[in-house]
């Protein structure tokens, strides 16, 4: 099982569902020449692509082109279903820094065939993360500043603020169809700026308030 500290104590989450969202970013979904959605676009990776420490980003064999994708990761900490926005923070314990790193060559071509595109996001080390800030610390989620680099250059300057979705409306929708566990990562989405990584780049994720990650791109041999 997967764990995730919680910063400045000694408790860690472990990992259960990882739920992520598309197009959450107007720009981003414009960059990717797809319109905003009506409401929110839900897909998952296995707890299995989490990786934290130093840890590498391998880009797989299948892929030649894989991009980063800086998120705000919300961590729950209590059990719920059918989860009302007014009661949505008291199902969190924290927030975390988190990739979504997309091998968008197969991405891309899945998109055309109209098939599903799980290998082109839940492979293994698709999913870099931070400790854990608690939401103790975090008084305002939608109004934090994000910022991914590759090799020094900033390729992403975004703020959580500009998100379609707010977290409580994200909640209370996963909630509906999904009951919501104890250890559970929504990936809330990306701003614009995504683009390619190659073995060797160093990718540096931050959020201000809350963390920063840095991880080295290699190729599958």
């Amino acid at each position: 099982m997967k764990k995730i500290k919680i910063i400045d104590t000694n408790e860690y989450v472990e990992v259960r569902k990882i739920l992520c969202l598309g197009r959450n970013y107007a720009e981003h979904a414009k960059e990717m020449n797809a319109t905003a959605p009506k409401q929110p676009v839900i897909f998952m990776k296995p707890a299995t692509a989490i990786i934290n420490g130093d840890g590498k980003i391998v880009r797989p064999l299948i892929s030649k082109e894989m991009h980063h994708e800086i998120e705000l990761v919300v961590v729950i900490g209590k059990d719920g279903k059918n989860i009302p926005q007014e009661k949505a923070y008291e199902h969190i314990v924290g927030y975390a820094v988190g990739l979504d790193m997309t091998l968008r060559d197969l991405q891309s071509e899945a998109k055309k065939q109209g098939l599903p595109w799980t290998l082109a996001k839940g492979f293994d080390t698709s999913a870099p993360i931070s400790d854990i800030a608690s939401i103790s610390n975090i008084p305002n989620p939608h109004n934090l500043r994000m910022i991914c680099s590759v090799n020094g250059e900033v390729r992403q300057n975004g703020n959580t603020g500009n998100m379609i979705f707010s977290i409580p409306q994200i909640i209370e929708f996963i909630s509906k169809y999904i009951s919501l566990e104890k250890g559970d990562l929504i990936f809330t989405g990306t701003p614009e700026g995504v683009s390619e990584v190659k073995p060797g780049d160093i990718i540096e994720a931050e959020i201000v308030g809350i963390g920063k990650i840095t991880h080295e791109v290699a190729g599958e041999k």
